[in-house]
Protein backbone atom coordinates (compact mmCIF):
# COMPACT_ATOMS: atom_id res chain seq x y z
CA UNK A 1 0.00 0.00 0.00
CA UNK A 2 2.40 2.30 1.07
CA UNK A 3 4.09 2.63 -2.27
CA UNK A 4 0.57 4.10 -3.94
CA UNK A 5 0.58 6.79 -1.49
CA UNK A 6 1.46 9.28 -3.76
CA UNK A 7 -1.90 8.78 -6.16
CA UNK A 8 -3.96 7.65 -2.84
CA UNK A 9 -2.89 11.33 -1.70
CA UNK A 10 -5.11 13.13 -4.56
CA UNK A 11 -7.49 10.30 -5.34
CA UNK A 12 -9.36 10.04 -1.89
CA UNK A 13 -10.47 13.41 -1.79
CA UNK A 14 -10.87 13.60 -5.95
CA UNK A 15 -13.32 10.42 -5.52
CA UNK A 16 -14.54 11.36 -2.31
CA UNK A 17 -16.60 14.63 -3.38
CA UNK A 18 -18.74 13.12 -5.73
CA UNK A 19 -20.07 10.43 -3.14
CA UNK A 20 -20.78 13.47 -1.08
CA UNK A 21 -23.05 14.19 -3.25
CA UNK A 22 -24.78 11.00 -3.86
CA UNK A 23 -25.09 10.16 -0.18
CA UNK A 24 -26.22 13.73 1.03
CA UNK A 25 -27.26 12.51 4.24
CA UNK A 26 -25.59 15.58 6.57
CA UNK A 27 -24.15 13.76 9.28
CA UNK A 28 -22.61 10.64 6.65
CA UNK A 29 -21.42 13.22 4.43
CA UNK A 30 -19.42 15.56 7.18
CA UNK A 31 -17.96 12.15 9.11
CA UNK A 32 -16.54 11.24 5.89
CA UNK A 33 -14.91 14.85 4.40
CA UNK A 34 -13.52 15.17 8.05
CA UNK A 35 -12.05 11.47 7.60
CA UNK A 36 -11.01 11.86 3.90
CA UNK A 37 -8.85 15.11 5.52
CA UNK A 38 -7.28 13.12 8.31
CA UNK A 39 -6.49 10.64 5.78
CA UNK A 40 -4.78 13.08 3.51
CA UNK A 41 -2.88 14.56 6.72
CA UNK A 42 -1.30 11.15 7.73
CA UNK A 43 -0.80 10.34 4.12
CA UNK A 44 1.50 13.53 3.42
CA UNK A 45 3.31 13.10 6.95
CA UNK A 46 3.96 9.48 5.41
CA UNK A 47 5.20 10.68 2.35
CA UNK A 48 7.49 13.42 3.35
CA UNK A 49 9.01 10.82 5.98
CA UNK A 50 9.66 8.51 2.96
CA UNK A 51 11.46 11.56 1.20
CA UNK A 52 13.83 12.03 4.41
CA UNK A 53 14.33 8.78 4.49
CA UNK A 54 15.06 7.91 0.72
CA UNK A 55 15.05 10.95 -1.34
CA UNK A 56 12.78 11.61 -4.07
CA UNK A 57 9.64 9.38 -4.31
CA UNK A 58 8.28 9.01 -7.98
CA UNK A 59 4.99 7.28 -8.62
CA UNK A 60 4.27 6.06 -12.14
CA UNK A 61 0.66 5.88 -13.39
CA UNK A 62 0.23 2.24 -14.75
CA UNK A 63 4.22 1.44 -14.40
CA UNK A 64 4.43 3.75 -17.73
CA UNK A 65 7.88 5.82 -17.42
CA UNK A 66 8.30 9.24 -18.02
CA UNK A 67 7.53 10.68 -20.90
CA UNK A 68 5.31 8.00 -21.83
CA UNK A 69 3.39 8.21 -18.91
CA UNK A 70 2.24 10.72 -15.91
CA UNK A 71 4.29 10.12 -12.89
CA UNK A 72 3.68 11.83 -9.45
CA UNK A 73 7.20 13.17 -8.10
CA UNK A 74 7.60 14.24 -4.45
CA UNK A 75 10.47 15.79 -3.11
CA UNK A 76 11.37 17.73 0.27
CA UNK A 77 9.71 20.71 -1.28
CA UNK A 78 6.43 19.46 -2.50
CA UNK A 79 6.06 16.94 0.37
CA UNK A 80 6.68 20.25 2.48
CA UNK A 81 3.51 22.14 0.34
CA UNK A 82 1.61 18.57 0.80
CA UNK A 83 1.76 18.66 4.94
CA UNK A 84 0.60 22.22 4.93
CA UNK A 85 -2.54 21.82 2.43
CA UNK A 86 -3.77 19.00 4.04
CA UNK A 87 -3.01 19.93 7.88
CA UNK A 88 -4.91 23.19 7.39
CA UNK A 89 -7.65 21.35 5.87
CA UNK A 90 -8.28 18.95 8.64
CA UNK A 91 -8.16 21.56 11.15
CA UNK A 92 -10.17 23.76 9.60
CA UNK A 93 -12.41 21.45 7.96
CA UNK A 94 -14.72 19.87 11.22
CA UNK A 95 -15.98 23.56 11.78
CA UNK A 96 -18.45 22.56 8.49
CA UNK A 97 -19.99 25.92 6.41
CA UNK A 98 -19.82 27.67 9.23
CA UNK A 99 -21.72 31.66 8.14
CA UNK A 100 -22.07 30.98 4.98
CA UNK A 101 -25.61 31.00 2.63
CA UNK A 102 -25.42 27.11 2.55
CA UNK A 103 -29.17 25.94 3.30
CA UNK A 104 -29.72 23.52 5.75
CA UNK A 105 -29.69 19.98 4.54
CA UNK A 106 -27.45 20.88 1.22
CA UNK A 107 -24.48 21.31 3.18
CA UNK A 108 -23.23 18.19 1.38
CA UNK A 109 -22.20 20.82 -1.39
CA UNK A 110 -20.58 22.37 0.80
CA UNK A 111 -18.30 19.53 1.71
CA UNK A 112 -18.16 18.26 -2.12
CA UNK A 113 -16.68 21.34 -3.50
CA UNK A 114 -14.22 21.83 -0.21
CA UNK A 115 -12.85 18.12 -1.09
CA UNK A 116 -12.76 19.09 -4.48
CA UNK A 117 -10.80 22.29 -3.62
CA UNK A 118 -8.33 19.90 -2.02
CA UNK A 119 -7.48 17.19 -4.40
CA UNK A 120 -6.80 20.39 -6.65
CA UNK A 121 -4.06 21.80 -4.73
CA UNK A 122 -2.54 18.72 -3.48
CA UNK A 123 -2.87 17.65 -7.49
CA UNK A 124 -0.76 20.85 -8.42
CA UNK A 125 1.62 20.23 -5.80
CA UNK A 126 2.29 16.05 -6.40
CA UNK A 127 2.36 15.91 -10.14
CA UNK A 128 5.21 16.11 -12.07
CA UNK A 129 3.39 17.01 -15.71
CA UNK A 130 2.76 20.74 -16.32
CA UNK A 131 -0.01 20.16 -18.21
CA UNK A 132 -1.31 17.92 -14.98
CA UNK A 133 -0.87 21.68 -12.75
CA UNK A 134 -2.99 23.35 -15.20
CA UNK A 135 -5.88 20.51 -14.72
CA UNK A 136 -5.44 20.84 -11.11
CA UNK A 137 -5.37 24.78 -11.10
CA UNK A 138 -8.77 24.50 -13.01
CA UNK A 139 -10.45 22.44 -10.38
CA UNK A 140 -8.99 24.17 -7.63
CA UNK A 141 -10.27 27.15 -9.37
CA UNK A 142 -13.73 26.09 -9.88
CA UNK A 143 -14.06 24.91 -6.50
CA UNK A 144 -12.95 28.03 -5.37
CA UNK A 145 -15.34 30.00 -7.00
CA UNK A 146 -18.36 27.94 -5.68
CA UNK A 147 -16.65 28.36 -1.63
CA UNK A 148 -16.60 32.43 -1.84
CA UNK A 149 -19.98 33.07 -3.43
CA UNK A 150 -21.13 30.96 -0.19
CA UNK A 151 -20.43 34.18 1.39
CA UNK A 152 -23.81 35.80 3.42
CA UNK A 153 -22.77 39.35 2.16
CA UNK A 154 -23.87 39.81 -1.34
CA UNK A 155 -20.89 41.05 -2.58
CA UNK A 156 -19.44 37.44 -2.08
CA UNK A 157 -21.15 36.87 -5.67
CA UNK A 158 -19.20 39.81 -7.12
CA UNK A 159 -15.80 39.05 -5.86
CA UNK A 160 -16.45 35.49 -7.16
CA UNK A 161 -17.01 36.93 -10.20
CA UNK A 162 -14.38 39.11 -10.32
CA UNK A 163 -11.84 36.32 -9.19
CA UNK A 164 -13.55 33.52 -11.79
CA UNK A 165 -12.23 36.27 -14.68
CA UNK A 166 -8.92 37.34 -13.75
CA UNK A 167 -8.24 33.23 -12.28
CA UNK A 168 -8.67 32.47 -16.04
CA UNK A 169 -6.84 35.25 -17.36
CA UNK A 170 -4.00 33.75 -15.16
CA UNK A 171 -4.98 29.83 -16.13
CA UNK A 172 -5.00 31.23 -20.18
CA UNK A 173 -1.63 33.06 -19.57
CA UNK A 174 0.26 29.84 -17.63
CA UNK A 175 -1.65 27.30 -20.68
CA UNK A 176 0.11 29.63 -23.37
CA UNK A 177 3.27 29.51 -21.58
CA UNK A 178 3.16 25.53 -21.03
CA UNK A 179 2.29 25.37 -25.16
CA UNK A 180 5.02 27.11 -26.22
CA UNK A 181 7.54 24.93 -23.77
CA UNK A 182 5.80 21.64 -25.14
CA UNK A 183 6.52 23.15 -28.79
CA UNK A 184 9.94 23.65 -28.18
CA UNK A 185 10.64 20.24 -26.06
CA UNK A 186 7.80 17.96 -26.99
CA UNK A 187 7.41 17.10 -23.24
CA UNK A 188 5.43 18.10 -20.41
CA UNK A 189 7.11 15.93 -18.19
CA UNK A 190 9.22 18.70 -15.15
CA UNK A 191 12.53 16.49 -15.29
CA UNK A 192 12.58 15.63 -18.84
CA UNK A 193 11.48 19.56 -19.70
CA UNK A 194 13.75 20.55 -17.30
CA UNK A 195 16.50 18.80 -19.62
CA UNK A 196 15.42 19.35 -22.89
CA UNK A 197 15.45 23.04 -22.45
CA UNK A 198 18.89 22.79 -21.72
CA UNK A 199 19.39 22.82 -25.51
CA UNK A 200 17.25 25.87 -26.49
CA UNK A 201 17.06 27.92 -23.43
CA UNK A 202 18.32 31.09 -25.31
CA UNK A 203 15.58 30.80 -27.81
CA UNK A 204 12.99 33.65 -28.20
CA UNK A 205 9.88 31.20 -27.93
CA UNK A 206 11.40 29.83 -24.37
CA UNK A 207 11.98 33.59 -23.18
CA UNK A 208 8.04 34.25 -24.01
CA UNK A 209 6.82 31.40 -22.72
CA UNK A 210 8.97 32.06 -19.22
CA UNK A 211 7.06 35.64 -19.26
CA UNK A 212 3.53 33.83 -19.89
CA UNK A 213 4.07 31.47 -17.17
CA UNK A 214 5.74 33.52 -14.68
CA UNK A 215 2.60 36.47 -15.19
CA UNK A 216 -0.09 33.31 -14.71
CA UNK A 217 1.58 32.46 -11.79
CA UNK A 218 1.50 35.48 -10.18
CA UNK A 219 -2.09 36.48 -10.91
CA UNK A 220 -2.69 33.38 -9.08
CA UNK A 221 -0.32 34.50 -6.02
CA UNK A 222 -1.97 37.68 -6.10
CA UNK A 223 2.11 39.68 -6.64
CA UNK A 224 1.29 43.48 -6.65
CA UNK A 225 0.02 44.47 -8.39
CA UNK A 226 -1.68 41.48 -10.25
CA UNK A 227 -3.40 41.28 -6.52
CA UNK A 228 -6.83 42.80 -7.28
CA UNK A 229 -8.82 39.62 -7.13
CA UNK A 230 -7.72 38.73 -3.21
CA UNK A 231 -8.95 41.66 -1.07
CA UNK A 232 -13.04 41.15 -2.01
CA UNK A 233 -12.12 37.28 -2.44
CA UNK A 234 -11.17 36.83 1.21
CA UNK A 235 -13.42 39.80 3.25
CA UNK A 236 -16.49 38.65 1.66
CA UNK A 237 -15.94 34.73 1.51
CA UNK A 238 -17.08 32.88 4.68
CA UNK A 239 -14.74 32.91 7.46
CA UNK A 240 -13.87 29.05 6.80
CA UNK A 241 -13.30 29.22 3.25
CA UNK A 242 -11.08 32.54 3.91
CA UNK A 243 -9.14 30.77 6.33
CA UNK A 244 -8.57 27.81 4.38
CA UNK A 245 -7.40 29.78 1.10
CA UNK A 246 -5.38 32.19 2.78
CA UNK A 247 -3.51 29.48 4.76
CA UNK A 248 -3.10 27.03 1.45
CA UNK A 249 -3.77 28.54 -2.17
CA UNK A 250 -1.34 30.96 -2.09
CA UNK A 251 0.96 28.93 -0.87
CA UNK A 252 0.60 26.39 -4.05
CA UNK A 253 1.17 28.72 -6.25
CA UNK A 254 4.77 30.14 -4.78
CA UNK A 255 5.44 26.46 -5.06
CA UNK A 256 4.74 26.60 -8.54
CA UNK A 257 7.09 30.07 -8.95
CA UNK A 258 9.71 28.16 -6.73
CA UNK A 259 9.64 24.62 -8.96
CA UNK A 260 9.17 26.99 -12.53
CA UNK A 261 12.21 29.64 -11.42
CA UNK A 262 14.58 26.73 -10.00
CA UNK A 263 14.30 22.71 -11.28
CA UNK A 264 12.77 23.78 -14.93
CA UNK A 265 14.15 26.92 -15.82
CA UNK A 266 17.02 26.34 -13.52
CA UNK A 267 18.95 29.51 -11.07
CA UNK A 268 21.55 30.70 -14.08
CA UNK A 269 18.27 31.28 -17.00
CA UNK A 270 16.13 32.86 -14.85
CA UNK A 271 18.40 35.30 -12.30
CA UNK A 272 21.65 35.66 -14.33
CA UNK A 273 20.03 35.70 -17.84
CA UNK A 274 16.63 37.27 -17.67
CA UNK A 275 17.17 39.32 -14.58
CA UNK A 276 13.89 38.35 -12.79
CA UNK A 277 15.32 40.15 -9.84
CA UNK A 278 15.17 43.13 -10.68
CA UNK A 279 11.34 42.93 -11.49
CA UNK A 280 10.23 40.71 -7.93
CA UNK A 281 12.73 42.42 -5.52
CA UNK A 282 10.99 45.82 -5.71
CA UNK A 283 7.64 44.58 -6.38
CA UNK A 284 8.06 42.47 -3.45
CA UNK A 285 8.99 45.31 -1.43
CA UNK A 286 6.57 47.41 -2.85
CA UNK A 287 3.85 44.62 -1.50
CA UNK A 288 5.63 44.64 2.23
CA UNK A 289 4.90 48.54 2.02
CA UNK A 290 1.19 48.89 0.15
CA UNK A 291 -0.12 45.88 1.72
CA UNK A 292 0.43 47.04 5.57
CA UNK A 293 -0.16 50.54 4.80
CA UNK A 294 -4.19 49.48 3.01
CA UNK A 295 -4.12 47.26 6.03
CA UNK A 296 -4.04 50.24 8.60
CA UNK A 297 -6.52 52.02 6.99
CA UNK A 298 -9.31 49.13 6.95
CA UNK A 299 -12.59 49.42 8.77
CA UNK A 300 -13.10 45.71 8.29
CA UNK A 301 -11.27 43.02 10.78
CA UNK A 302 -11.40 40.45 7.54
CA UNK A 303 -10.25 43.08 5.20
CA UNK A 304 -7.01 43.97 7.10
CA UNK A 305 -5.78 40.73 7.19
CA UNK A 306 -6.80 40.16 3.36
CA UNK A 307 -4.18 43.64 2.82
CA UNK A 308 -1.94 41.92 5.13
CA UNK A 309 -1.55 38.85 3.20
CA UNK A 310 -0.27 41.01 0.09
CA UNK A 311 2.37 42.27 2.32
CA UNK A 312 3.32 38.83 3.75
CA UNK A 313 3.32 37.25 0.04
CA UNK A 314 6.05 40.31 -0.40
CA UNK A 315 8.07 38.67 2.07
CA UNK A 316 8.04 35.00 0.31
CA UNK A 317 8.49 36.54 -3.59
CA UNK A 318 11.60 38.67 -1.54
CA UNK A 319 12.74 35.12 -0.67
CA UNK A 320 13.11 34.11 -3.75
CA UNK A 321 14.54 36.81 -5.78
CA UNK A 322 17.19 36.66 -3.53
CA UNK A 323 18.49 33.65 -5.14
CA UNK A 324 20.36 32.32 -2.46
CA UNK A 325 20.02 29.11 -0.57
CA UNK A 326 18.90 31.47 2.82
CA UNK A 327 17.00 33.40 0.72
CA UNK A 328 14.55 30.64 -0.73
CA UNK A 329 14.73 28.88 3.13
CA UNK A 330 13.08 32.03 4.01
CA UNK A 331 10.54 31.81 1.94
CA UNK A 332 9.67 28.04 2.29
CA UNK A 333 9.53 28.27 5.70
CA UNK A 334 7.63 31.12 5.60
CA UNK A 335 5.03 29.17 3.29
CA UNK A 336 4.34 26.84 6.43
CA UNK A 337 4.48 29.77 9.01
CA UNK A 338 2.15 32.48 7.12
CA UNK A 339 -0.60 29.04 6.87
CA UNK A 340 -0.63 28.92 10.90
CA UNK A 341 -0.98 32.48 11.69
CA UNK A 342 -3.02 33.75 8.57
CA UNK A 343 -5.25 30.88 8.99
CA UNK A 344 -5.54 31.17 12.79
CA UNK A 345 -6.94 34.96 12.26
CA UNK A 346 -8.83 34.51 10.09
CA UNK A 347 -10.62 31.69 12.20
CA UNK A 348 -10.44 34.27 14.91
CA UNK A 349 -12.44 36.39 12.34
CA UNK A 350 -14.54 33.41 12.29
CA UNK A 351 -15.07 33.86 15.93
CA UNK A 352 -15.77 37.22 15.95
CA UNK A 353 -18.01 36.79 13.28
CA UNK A 354 -19.96 33.58 15.04
CA UNK A 355 -20.40 36.09 18.14
CA UNK A 356 -21.13 39.60 16.67
CA UNK A 357 -22.53 38.85 13.15
CA UNK A 358 -19.96 41.25 12.23
CA UNK A 359 -16.14 41.29 11.43
CA UNK A 360 -16.72 45.53 11.63
CA UNK A 361 -13.04 46.51 14.15
CA UNK A 362 -15.91 48.99 15.23
CA UNK A 363 -18.03 46.12 16.70
CA UNK A 364 -15.35 44.84 18.36
CA UNK A 365 -15.14 47.15 21.14
CA UNK A 366 -14.24 45.59 24.50
CA UNK A 367 -13.65 42.29 23.11
CA UNK A 368 -10.93 41.62 25.17
CA UNK A 369 -13.88 41.45 27.68
CA UNK A 370 -16.44 40.14 26.18
CA UNK A 371 -14.49 37.58 24.34
CA UNK A 372 -11.34 37.39 25.80
CA UNK A 373 -9.93 33.57 24.73
CA UNK A 374 -11.00 34.60 20.96
CA UNK A 375 -9.07 38.73 21.54
CA UNK A 376 -6.05 36.45 23.57
CA UNK A 377 -5.57 34.37 20.31
CA UNK A 378 -6.06 37.46 18.15
CA UNK A 379 -3.50 38.96 19.83
CA UNK A 380 -0.69 35.93 19.91
CA UNK A 381 -1.15 35.49 16.42
CA UNK A 382 -0.99 39.47 15.33
CA UNK A 383 2.47 39.17 17.43
CA UNK A 384 3.50 36.19 14.88
CA UNK A 385 2.80 39.08 11.90
CA UNK A 386 4.94 41.46 13.31
CA UNK A 387 7.40 39.03 14.05
CA UNK A 388 7.95 38.93 17.82
CA UNK A 389 10.25 36.88 19.30
CA UNK A 390 8.60 33.37 20.38
CA UNK A 391 6.79 33.37 17.47
CA UNK A 392 7.09 31.70 13.70
CA UNK A 393 6.75 35.25 12.37
CA UNK A 394 10.18 35.61 14.13
CA UNK A 395 11.68 32.61 12.55
CA UNK A 396 10.89 33.90 9.12
CA UNK A 397 11.81 37.17 9.46
CA UNK A 398 15.18 36.10 11.44
CA UNK A 399 15.79 34.39 8.23
CA UNK A 400 14.96 36.98 5.31
CA UNK A 401 16.66 39.13 7.26
CA UNK A 402 20.04 37.06 7.32
CA UNK A 403 19.08 36.18 3.66
CA UNK A 404 19.56 39.79 3.04
CA UNK A 405 22.81 40.72 5.12
CA UNK A 406 23.92 37.77 3.40
CA UNK A 407 23.65 39.54 -0.25
CA UNK A 408 24.91 42.40 1.45
CA UNK A 409 21.55 44.29 0.35
CA UNK A 410 21.37 46.29 3.42
CA UNK A 411 18.98 48.67 2.30
CA UNK A 412 16.57 45.63 1.83
CA UNK A 413 17.23 44.57 5.07
CA UNK A 414 16.12 48.03 6.84
CA UNK A 415 13.39 47.77 4.20
CA UNK A 416 12.05 44.58 6.16
CA UNK A 417 12.35 45.82 9.19
CA UNK A 418 10.50 48.87 8.69
CA UNK A 419 7.73 46.70 7.03
CA UNK A 420 7.37 45.14 10.60
CA UNK A 421 6.64 48.46 11.81
CA UNK A 422 3.78 48.89 10.21
CA UNK A 423 2.78 45.30 11.11
CA UNK A 424 2.70 46.47 14.59
CA UNK A 425 0.91 49.09 14.03
CA UNK A 426 -2.46 47.52 12.16
CA UNK A 427 -1.94 44.80 14.95
CA UNK A 428 -1.57 47.62 17.66
CA UNK A 429 -4.75 48.99 16.21
CA UNK A 430 -7.03 45.95 17.01
CA UNK A 431 -5.48 45.37 20.23
CA UNK A 432 -5.96 49.21 21.42
CA UNK A 433 -9.81 48.78 20.05
CA UNK A 434 -10.32 45.62 22.23
CA UNK A 435 -8.46 46.10 25.25
CA UNK A 436 -8.83 49.88 25.96
CA UNK A 437 -12.16 51.03 24.44
CA UNK A 438 -15.53 50.31 26.00
CA UNK A 439 -17.65 48.06 24.81
CA UNK A 440 -20.65 49.91 23.22
CA UNK A 441 -24.27 49.39 25.30
CA UNK A 442 -25.59 46.27 25.01
CA UNK A 443 -23.10 44.28 23.58
CA UNK A 444 -23.01 40.75 22.85
CA UNK A 445 -21.11 38.88 25.16
CA UNK A 446 -19.72 35.33 25.30
CA UNK A 447 -17.10 33.44 23.67
CA UNK A 448 -17.36 31.79 20.07
CA UNK A 449 -18.52 28.08 19.50
CA UNK A 450 -16.12 25.71 20.46
CA UNK A 451 -16.27 24.42 17.03
CA UNK A 452 -14.53 27.91 15.66
CA UNK A 453 -12.44 28.45 18.86
CA UNK A 454 -10.72 25.09 19.02
CA UNK A 455 -9.67 25.05 15.73
CA UNK A 456 -8.24 28.89 15.86
CA UNK A 457 -6.29 27.79 19.07
CA UNK A 458 -4.59 25.12 17.44
CA UNK A 459 -3.40 27.12 14.48
CA UNK A 460 -2.00 30.04 16.96
CA UNK A 461 -1.02 27.60 19.43
CA UNK A 462 1.08 26.29 16.58
CA UNK A 463 2.55 29.16 15.30
CA UNK A 464 4.08 29.82 19.03
CA UNK A 465 5.10 25.94 19.24
CA UNK A 466 7.20 26.34 15.76
CA UNK A 467 8.30 29.65 17.12
CA UNK A 468 11.13 28.06 19.46
CA UNK A 469 10.59 24.37 17.87
CA UNK A 470 12.77 25.17 14.59
CA UNK A 471 14.20 22.11 14.38
CA UNK A 472 11.54 20.30 11.56
CA UNK A 473 10.28 23.42 9.98
CA UNK A 474 13.44 25.10 8.84
CA UNK A 475 15.93 21.91 8.65
CA UNK A 476 12.71 20.88 6.24
CA UNK A 477 13.03 24.04 4.43
CA UNK A 478 16.64 24.67 4.08
CA UNK A 479 17.21 21.00 2.78
CA UNK A 480 14.52 21.64 0.32
CA UNK A 481 15.83 25.10 -0.75
CA UNK A 482 19.25 23.19 -1.25
CA UNK A 483 18.01 20.67 -3.58
CA UNK A 484 16.10 23.75 -5.65
CA UNK A 485 18.90 25.38 -5.91
CA UNK A 486 21.16 22.15 -6.94
CA UNK A 487 18.86 21.71 -9.37
CA UNK A 488 16.89 18.54 -7.88
CA UNK A 489 14.14 18.27 -9.05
Amino acid sequence: MSEHLPALQVVIPLLAAPICLLLRHQATVRALAIGVTFVGFAISLLLIAQVQESGQVIYEFGGWPRPLGIEYAVDLTNAFVLVIVSMIAAVILPIGPGHSQVPEGREYLFYAAFLLCLSGLLGVAITGDVFNIFVFLEITSLATYILIALGRDRRALMAAYTYLIVGTIGATFLLIGIGLLYQMTGTLNIADLALRLEDVKETRTVIVAFGFVMVGISIKLAVLPLHQWLPNAYSFAPPVVSAFLAATATKVAYYLMLRFSFTIFGAAFVFSTLRLNLILTPLSLAAMFIGSIAAIYQTDFKRLLAYSSIAQIGYMTLGLSLNSELGVTAGIVHLFNHALMKGGLFLVAGCIVARLGSSAIEDMRGLGKRMPLTAAALVVAGLGMIGVPGTVGFVSKWVLVSAAIEREYFDVTILILLSSLLALVYVWRLIEVMYMSEAPANAITGEAPAKFLIPAWILVSASVYFGFSTDQTLGIASAAARQLLGGGG
